[in-house]
């Protein structure tokens, strides 16, 4: 009876700032997250998603604490009935010009100007976008205290790693299937024999790294 309770209380509680802003009279809430800040390659990829009052999806929560199987379940689901999904991404050439944490704001500046319903409140999951028009709230640890930022969570994540798996086909060497660009041991360890190809960060180490001992060399 208590382990059912706890579960409808923590429903209950991912509702709570949409409510709140439901309750003021603003019908769009628009909840924003990002991945890819970490990975050495690819694009750092956000998604804006607009739910209806009555949804409902039991068990979602941060991407990261999901399921593969889970994730690409409630990423359908979520295509299916939200009222707007849109994605935001910038690749490894912006991350290295303007660096991971002014790329991820212009990533879901990028989501919430694509989102097909204009957002009248945006939830976000921890970052603050000063430049929007509409007001916005920064929720820290926002994609496990918001069912709209969870949503956006799982949406970002299951686009990434559907990129990190199509990149895998052309190159299986890198794993990129397994740790999804991430730096693991097997992918230092990767780049290190195979050597780099594009759409790794430069800026990143170990790979900020490897350029540098490779013009060494190069001058030796």
């Amino acid at each position: 009876m208590k382990k059912k309770e706890n579960k409808e209380k923590t429903i209950v509680d991912l509702y709570q700032f949409e409510h709140e802003l439901w309750n003021q009279g603003i019908t769009y809430v628009a909840g924003v997250d990002e991945v890819g800040r970490g990975p050495l390659i690819g694009p750092v990829v956000t998604a804006c998603v607009i739910l209806p009052h009555d949804f409902v999806l039991e068990g979602l929560t941060d991407s990261k604490k999901l399921t593969e199987k889970k994730r690409e379940e409630y990423y359908q689901y979520i295509i299916d009935h939200a009222i707007s999904v849109s994605v935001g991404l910038k690749d490894e050439k912006v991350i290295d010009e303007v660096n991971i944490y002014e790329a991820t704001k212009l990533a879901m500046y990028e989501a919430i100007e694509k989102s097909k319903i204009k957002p009248e409140h945006v939830l976000i999951d921890a970052m603050k976008l000063e430049n929007l028009e509409m007001p916005s709230t920064s929720i820290i640890k926002g994609d496990a205290k918001s069912i709209t930022i969870a949503a956006a969570s799982v949406i970002a994540k299951v686009t990434r790693d559907h990129m990190m798996i199509e990149l895998d086909k052309k190159y299986p060497m890198y794993g990129f299937k397994s740790h999804k660009g991430y730096p693991t041991k097997k992918h230092v360890e990767a780049i290190e024999k195979y050597g780099l190809i594009n759409g790794y960060r430069k800026t990143f180490k170990p790979v900020s790294t490897i350029i540098e001992n490779e013009i060494a060399c190069s001058k030796v």
